[in-house]
């Protein structure tokens, strides 16, 4: 299964800071569905393309909705900034679990 969007980068303040994206809800039921018997502790594998870099990483389940975790390197080779839209596509890891 493969899924785009735009969204907002979030930054949620713990005792580290982490960067995400969320997931619109309705991709993220879809996901559910399609990732039954994929997930490990209520995270998909996929593999995620954002301004042309490639990334494998783990969508978080929250509130109901997915997270798109976006590592400091990630963010770096991807050009993100804390501030930014960016459109993402991403596919399920068959392969991985």
């Amino acid at each position: 299964m493969d899924f785009e969007f735009t969204g907002e980068v979030v930054e949620w303040r713990g005792p580290a800071p982490f960067w995400f994206l969320r997931v619109p809800a309705e991709d993220s039921e879809d996901i559910k569905l399609a990732a039954k018997g994929r997930e490990y502790w209520g995270q998909v594998p996929v593999t995620v393309r954002i301004n042309g870099a490639v990334f494998t990483t783990a969508l978080f389940p929250k509130d109901g909705r997915y997270l798109v975790p976006l590592k400091v390197a990630a963010r770096r080779l991807a050009g993100i900034d804390v501030v930014t839209a960016v459109e993402l596509a991403a596919g399920l890891d068959v392969g991985r679990a």
